[in-house]
């Protein structure tokens, strides 16, 4: 279940990422840094779990089918919203 703030943490992460788009720096670019970012945060997150590195690294595998699963599910919600919406979203 999402939560009442959801949406509104993610615009927020997603207007920082805008902010930093410029000629110097494209989309790509700041793309692979919120990737990164987002990895970097859920594997500290994902620590707290345990009580050492070697618990951690016994759950690693499905650690990983579980963040890219999720991410898969949300990447194909977006593009379906993108596909379905494309004229109204991409209009200069």
């Amino acid at each position: 279940m999402v939560d009442n703030d959801f949406y509104k943490r993610a615009d927020e992460h997603i207007e920082l990422s805008n902010k930093q788009i410029s000629k110097d720096i494209p989309l790509g670019k700041v793309s692979a840094s919120m990737m990164y970012s987002t990895a970097r945060f859920n594997s500290w997150m994902n620590a707290h779990r345990f009580n050492s590195g070697v618990e951690m690294r016994e759950q690693k595998k499905e650690t990983i089918e579980y963040f890219v699963e999720e991410y898969r599910k949300m990447l194909i919600e977006n593009l379906d919203d993108y596909i379905g919406n494309f004229d109204s979203y991409m209009k200069p």
